[in-house]
């Protein structure tokens, strides 16, 4: 423990924030730094708990208290070490990650959680600026080769792991940078660019190669790989988006999130957004713009929130965003107890920069204005009943609650159902579970097919980045095993870097 009654004299804070009306002319990252002093008091917090429970609400098992004993100390290199010995990519999740640790933190009984996810950025930050980060080639090549299809989170953890062991990796991404969501998922104002750009460059030096342009199953013959490597790691994500199949949808100017979102990466980072949109099921042959429109965000999870600050940018006449389920409490009810992860009111920095909001609200028909274009929403207004366990189970339209609102450009941000399966899937005839995905369990990471293994979203469904890295590591082990026929170098490499922490 760093200081035995932080917890008591320092109150959780968190970075300041670029003021709205100066960050919504740009896109580019807004929170600012702790400085020495606020970093040091909230390490500070931390109470070294004889049960951290912060370690079972990460999905990646972060060693939490002691890289916040090592901030306090300011010791950086031991903080670095022991934040990777769990996390490959904690640049990533210390600014997009929802922070599971933070629900869990024993502290957040009675008192506000411990800033971990902020503790977490500023030691990769600070590690990166004091030369800490550096490439770590393995000493010996097994000889074995990987194919991993997909470069996001689930994806760059399998091969980073997987060159750690001493195979050769290669990662076959279908865009034409690596990242995946990462990526053009992603708005720059979470995530510049530059960020995945430079962990990219790292694990190219570490020895990963990367073919962009590469989407296997339509440009790439997955038979090619499977006759040249000795493994093959499904890490494409969950990608097909779930649809709103109401009376006109097919008018112009209703459109799925990703869509929207990755070609305003793609304008950020300088290129054509409809590039490639002959070849790319996610791409349209058309530049999506709020400017000027009244924008209506269907769906309330994160890539909705990701659509109201992308609106905001382009100059949206005005900004909405619904969600089917009510409104969530605003703390933590009976039905949602500590430790657990809490179902609560989530207002993010995209709906301070101007957004209204409607709870248990319904989307029954897209109004067109006769010449194929929508002009409007008409919505009606939901009456909920509560499940014995206290949760949302049951609705019933409230009778006289139908309305128009006017829309000229809806989002669809409702999730995502499963991977693609035309292309690859389809071409290999991998067995999948009753949603469409991947079929395989986590003890083994393993499909249908012996040598073919997948990870992420593409298993799970659709998950949070931490998860994806998470299952990226394990799936990594398990072909590690696969090649190595018993024990695998992860485990015993893992298990000497976390001794070496202690």
């Amino acid at each position: 423990m760093g200081k035995p009654t932080g917890f008591k004299e320092f109150t959780r804070e968190l970075p300041g924030k670029v003021p709205v009306q100066e960050r919504l002319h740009n896109y580019n990252e807004f929170v600012e730094k702790f400085s020495d002093q606020k970093l040091n008091e909230q390490s500070a917090r931390c109470m070294n708990c004889g049960v951290p429970f912060c370690h079972s609400g990460c999905p990646l098992g972060n060693v939490i208290p002691e890289f916040n004993d090592a901030v306090y100390r300011k010791d950086w290199k031991e903080a670095y070490d022991v934040l990777t010995s769990t996390n490959n990519f904690p640049e990533f999740t210390g600014r997009i990650c929802p922070a599971p640790c933070e629900s869990a933190c024993v502290l957040g009984i009675n008192q506000p959680p411990v800033a971990i996810e902020e503790i977490e950025r500023h030691i990769i930050e600070i590690a990166f600026d004091k030369g800490f980060v550096k490439p770590k080639r393995p000493n010996l090549r097994s000889g074995k080769k990987v194919a991993v299809i997909g470069s996001g989170p689930a994806g760059l953890a399998a091969a980073a792991q997987l060159n750690y062991a001493g195979h050769s990796v290669t990662v076959f991404e279908r865009d034409d940078k690596p990242g995946g969501l990462l990526q053009y998922g992603i708005p720059d104002f979470k995530l510049e660019k530059w960020v995945v750009e430079r962990r990219i460059k790292l694990m190219e030096e570490e020895g990963v190669q990367f073919q962009c342009h590469a989407n296997v199953g339509v440009n790439v013959h997955i038979n090619d790989l499977l006759r040249e490597y000795n493994a093959i790691v499904l890490a494409c994500g969950s990608t097909v988006p779930r649809n709103l199949p109401v009376t006109g949808r097919e008018l112009k100017g209703i459109h799925f999130a990703m869509q929207f979102l990755k070609q305003q990466n793609k304008r950020n980072a300088g290129k054509d957004p409809l590039a490639y949109a002959n070849v790319e099921s996610n791409i349209l042959d058309e530049h999506l713009l709020a400017t000027g429109k009244n924008v209506v965000v269907i769906g309330g999870g994160d890539t909705g929130s990701d659509c109201v600050g992308t609106s905001n940018r382009q100059g949206a006449k005005s900004v909405t965003q619904f969600e089917l389920l009510p409104k969530p409490p605003e703390g933590r009810t009976g039905q949602m107890p500590w430790p657990t992860y809490p179902m609560v009111l989530k207002t993010t920095s995209s709906h301070e920069e101007g957004c209204e909001r409607h709870w248990a609200i319904a989307t029954k028909e897209f109004v067109g204005d006769g010449k194929g274009q929508l002009k409007a929403l008409k919505v009606v207004d939901l009456e909920w009943k509560a499940s014995s366990e206290g949760r949302p189970a049951q609705f019933a339209e409230v009778p006289g609650s139908e309305r128009e609102i006017p829309c000229e450009l809806a989002l669809l941000a409702m999730g995502f159902l499963h991977p693609q399966h035309e292309g690859l899937l389809n071409a290999l005839e991998i067995e999948r579970d009753e949603r469409g995905n991947i079929k395989a369990t986590d003890k083994n990471y393993q499909t249908s097919l012996s040598k073919i293994f997948t990870a992420g979203d593409a298993r799970r469904g659709q998950s949070l980045v931490v998860w994806a890295i998470s299952e990226g590591r394990e799936c990594a082990r398990k072909v590690d095993e696969f090649l190595s026929g018993g024990i695998s170098l992860l485990e015993t490499r893992d298990s000497i870097l976390q001794l070496a922490s202690l």
